[in-house]
């Protein structure tokens, strides 16, 4: 007993057992200071956060994930303690909360860079990195993944690597260096290609469409996503499925918008899968803005208002940049009806947004959408301003 208290000799399964059995507590009280009891309640209790998180209530998550950090019975187990932290992590940057979950994040990756395994610390890479993105901190969102795969010997290209490359590619897209991002696609899809997983191939394509539509290249873009959905419904599982159609869909809309009715059938579909499964709040959400933006551009404002609807039902609680953009389009819908007083007050509110967001490309295009429909509505003086504040997000 000396010898194992002070760490000099490590007691064998067998040994524990004995002592559990002469000490007449159980096997796990033993090991981690919980009973059997309470561990199940522990696993329990992560079990529903995460399934809270699936079902896009992140709030509710975010709330059961603290509590279980506030239980002390965690202090004993430190891959549970370090699952809550990451779920709560999550969950707090699905609420908005960016400088709260780059917190968690780097706490995380200081506290606690023995215990994690590798797959857990490329997720925390690929959380941080994103967080910093939507943040507005480029040169972070970068430094975060080039710190990994930026080293004289490159790690070999896994899945989990490869999500991590398509947030380094995201940076790069934001922050407008194009020829960079145009450089690292090609060198992700060669990866994805000797790799050959469904995963890699579709993050890959995926990655690439998106870089050929900022970079004005519509043919190319249409090429790779169809290439990611075909992957992806060849052996993805149906809520991915869905989601990957919806973003599909969108960015068909950008690059062939004078055939926006096949793409609201599409989105149509989509809507339907959505509602009979256990998608998120947020999947739900795009998928009515996206049949919105269909609708405008056939020249359907009043069907377009109905999505609106739906669009605003759902706005509570969803994150802030995804309430500005639905104001923005609720402001374009009703411009389009002719409500000049609705259209103002939502471009209001979309403006208020705005300026509590960084200055990325994201908004830059925000507020040059807000100028021209402040413009329609007869609005110079504010349009104006929403045009100078476009240029001043790139620089200008």
């Amino acid at each position: 007993m000396s010898l194992i208290e002070s760490g000099k000799r490590t007691p064998t399964p067998a040994v524990l057992e004995l002592l559990a059995e002469k000490l007449d507590c159980s096997l796990t009280y033993l090991i981690n200071g919980v009973t059997a009891e309470q561990m199940q309640e522990i696993e329990l209790g992560l079990g529903y956060a995460r399934l809270a998180m699936e079902n896009g209530e992140v709030s509710e998550a975010r709330t059961r994930y603290a509590e279980l950090l506030a239980d002390s019975g965690l202090a004993g187990l430190p891959q549970h303690r370090q699952d809550a932290e990451y779920g709560l992590a999550l969950a707090t940057e699905a609420c908005g909360d960016l400088d709260g979950a780059i917190a968690l994040l780097n706490g995380l990756r200081e506290n606690d860079p023995a215990t994690m395994t590798p797959e857990r610390h490329i997720a925390v890479a690929v959380a941080l990195s994103r967080c910093y993105r939507e943040q507005g901190d480029l040169a972070q969102a970068v430094n975060v993944v080039e710190e990994i795969l930026g080293g004289a010997v490159r790690p070999a290209w896994t899945d989990g690597l490869m999500r991590l490359g398509g947030q380094l590619l995201a940076a790069y897209v934001e922050r407008g260096d194009l020829l960079r991002a145009r450089q690292f696609s090609a060198e992700v899809l060669a990866a994805a290609e000797v790799l050959g997983t469904p995963q890699a191939l579709t993050l890959a394509h995926w990655g690439a469409a998106i870089v050929a539509v900022e970079s004005g290249r519509g043919d190319d873009a249409v090429g790779h996503v169809e290439r990611a959905l075909a992957i992806q419904s060849e052996y993805g599982d149906p809520r991915r499925l869905a989601r990957l159609r919806n973003d599909y869909a969108q960015v068909m809309l950008t690059v062939r918008p004078m055939q926006a009715g096949t793409w609201r059938e599409l989105l149509s579909k989509v809507d339907k899968e959505l509602s009979e499964s256990s998608a998120n709040p947020m999947d739900k959400m795009r998928c009515a803005m996206n049949l919105a933006r269909a609708e405008l551009l056939l020249a359907n404002p009043q069907r377009a208002g109905e999505h609106i609807k739906a669009v605003c039902d759902m706005l509570d609680g969803m994150p802030r940049p995804l309430q500005m953009e639905a104001r923005l389009l609720h402001g374009q819908t009703a411009a389009e009806l002719d409500g000049q007083q609705r259209a103002l007050h939502e471009l209001q509110a979309a403006a208020e947004a705005l300026d509590k967001l960084p200055a990325t490309r994201y908004t830059a295009h925000a507020w040059l959408t807000a100028a021209r429909v402040l413009e329609r509505i007869d609005e110079p003086d504010r349009s104006v301003d929403a045009y100078k504040k476009a240029l001043a997000c790139v620089g200008l």
